[in-house]
């Protein structure tokens, strides 16, 4: 008859399974076995098992762990936690900049007795143009969209102002055009396919990876990028003519018409982790035609009645069809361009922006007849920044990847909190800037102009400056900020970009040194430690200074008897924030409290604005 026996299931350590081994050997086999001394054949026995047990454990105990995004801490699977919950992770962040495009053309008669700008010499400026930094050989911008200063309009106007005149007369204009420009390089490469396959994809391993600029095939077709290989129809942007649509060509104020389009050649991109982006090809059934579409309820399938089930299907705005071929796979071999660059170093200084490259640029007019007018013409372009860049920083880091993740897959593409707010905020595509800062409230009535309605939004931002410190935000990011959030927010919410007041202070300590301790190196190192504790990094918007904190964390240095004053003062004018702040009248309880409107306080110079002082009793 078998025996029942009495098994443990709780034991998960080597010293507890290896104990509880030697505990079920003499229960159970006590004529057997007594042999239990640390070099006997069955002890070794025993913990060779209590290793193996112990091992599994963890592993096992791991496994788990990295399977919630609360939890995981290998950086691969924190970004597959990321994508299964919605959030794209960002693995760099470009700077924005607006450039100034100038260029001299000469003038010619009207027919009228007056002169003109002759615009068959003006320029054509291809899109993805690169511009690089006067001050850093390492940075450049690049400029996605092409500039032809013979167009103008109210969308993209061409400035004219006399630039030389002779007995009063015009002899040469000035074209001005300004542009958006993000920090990037194109980097080029080449995926082979020699035969197609399923779901094929290739890796490209680099560092500051932005994404995916372009991707053509042998033949020139161009493959598009959708969010995920399900979705088939993209946006596709043409301009108004009469040729595309007569119905809206006399549409002045709208330059190009938005349809949906249905594409087979496509593609989907991840990050693996901070320096591999994956690109991911359909599975290739090639059965499915690339068509132009208008959304309609039979597209989603509720003017089906044998579709019934498609009631309580969700769609996105971008997928009106579905298929199961995911795309077709690549029979030859594709042209890869993509874009690297940003971080904080591409915050660069006002009017650094010069380096013009001017290999692609040629004449809106192929036929100039006046080759040495053309010369003096193409040598006059130049282009500059009259503003410094902003945006620019790094990606996320496993905490922020850990949170955006969390917050976008709660609020499902949806912004009805501030939180919901400040988490779409944070997460837009690093190609149009970074936001350091963000904070935001319901906007007050005092604020409102009548007529306004009471669900306005007032989200307060800062960017950073080349060096890390706090700036207002451009109003290139601040739009596209506003661009970027539209397509989120509730129908009855406006929104309203502002700037938060940075308030730039120092921090003047007293400390008693124990007697048997160097002074100079405990001063050190409480100084280390509120330069840390002040990094800005750490510090959010209308977050308040806890002096009791400061206090007891400085206590605990080594060598620090006890901490006799720490002082908050405000710094301004001379290279620090304009903006004054009473430090004295604002602390309470040793606790120094933010204004009213949104502000937040800044160690801008943290070696020279934080000063320590050994005192006696």
């Amino acid at each position: 008859m078998a025996v029942k026996r009495d098994i443990k299931y709780l034991n998960r350590d080597f010293t507890s399974l290896r104990d509880n081994l030697i505990e079920y050997s003499k229960t159970y086999f006590p004529n057997t076995y007594n042999d239990f001394s640390p070099s006997s054949p069955g002890m070794m026995f025993m913990e060779m098992a209590a290793y193996v047990g112990d091992v599994m454990s963890f592993y096992l105990d791991n496994q788990v762990q990295e399977t919630f995004i609360q939890y995981a801490r290998q950086t691969e699977n924190l970004y597959d936690l990321a994508y299964l919950l919605g959030y794209k992770p960002k693995t760099t962040s470009v700077a924005t900049v607006d450039l100034n495009f100038y260029q001299q053309v000469p003038a010619v008669s009207d027919g009228a007795g007056g002169v003109i700008p002759d615009y068959s010499y003006a320029l054509l400026i291809p899109e993805n143009t690169t511009v690089g930094s006067s001050t850093d050989s390492t940075v450049n911008f690049l400029v996605q969209d092409k500039i032809d200063f013979s167009y103008s309009s109210s969308s993209d106007p061409t400035t004219v102002t006399v630039y030389q005149t002779v007995a009063n007369a015009p002899t040469y204009y000035l074209l001005k055009k300004t542009r958006k420009a993000i920090s990037a390089n194109i980097k080029t490469t080449t995926f082979t396919f020699n035969s197609p396959e399923s779901f094929g994809f290739r890796d490209i391993t680099d560092s500051n990876i932005i994404g995916i600029l372009d991707i053509f095939d042998a033949e020139g077709n161009e493959w598009y990028e959708v969010s995920h290989l399900a979705q088939d129809s993209i946006y596709d942007s043409i301009t108004n003519t009469t040729q595309n649509d007569p119905n809206f060509s006399g549409n002045a104020d709208t330059p190009n018409l938005l349809k949906i389009k249905q594409v087979q050649n496509r593609f989907a991109t991840r990050f693996l982790n901070s320096g591999s982006l994956r690109v991911m090809f359909g599975s290739g059934n090639p059965n499915d035609t690339t068509e132009e579409i208008i959304p309609n309820p039979d597209n989603v399938g509720l003017g089906l009645p044998f579709e019934k089930d498609k009631l309580t299907t969700a769609y996105a705005p971008t997928n009106f069809v579905f298929t199961n071929t995911y795309g077709v796979s690549p029979t030859s071999n594709l042209t890869v361009r993509y874009l690297v660059g940003g971080g904080v170093s591409a915050n660069v200084a006002g009017y650094s922006l010069t380096n013009l490259t001017t290999t692609a640029i040629t004449f809106v007019n192929s036929t100039i007849a006046d080759s040495s007018m053309a010369n003096t013409v193409f040598a006059s372009l130049e282009t500059n920044n009259l503003l410094a860049a902003t945006g620019g920083g790094s990606g996320d880091t496993v905490e922020e990847i850990r949170q955006n993740s969390l917050g976008n897959y709660q609020n499902q593409l949806r912004a009805i909190t501030a939180d919901d707010y400040n988490i779409r905020a944070l997460s837009m595509p690093s190609q149009y800037g970074n936001l350091a800062k963000i904070y935001t409230v319901k906007e007050k009535s005092v604020n409102m102009t009548p007529g306004e309605e009471k669900s306005t939004i007032a989200m307060y931002t800062l960017s950073f400056n080349a060096d890390g410190t706090l700036r207002t935000a451009s109003d290139a990011l601040k739009q596209n900020l506003i661009t970027y959030l539209s397509q989120y927010r509730s129908i009855g919410d406006s929104i309203k970009v502002k700037d938060a007041f940075i308030i730039n202070i120092g921090i003047n300590f007293d400390i008693i040194v124990l007697p048997e301790y160097n002074g100079d190196e405990v001063l050190t190192e409480c100084i280390s430690y509120l330069i840390n504790a002040f990094n800005i990094n750490n510090w959010q918007v209308n977050q308040p200074i806890i002096l009791k904190n400061l206090y007891v964390e400085l206590d605990k240095i080594e060598g620090v008897q006890t901490v006799k004053n720490i002082e908050i003062i405000n710094n301004t004018g001379a290279g620090y924030s304009n903006y004054s702040y009473d430090v004295v009248g604002a602390t309470y309880n040793n606790v120094v409290y933010p204004s009213i409107d949104p502000m937040i306080f800044e160690v801008k110079y943290p070696q020279t604005d934080i000063q320590g002082r050994i005192v006696s009793y």
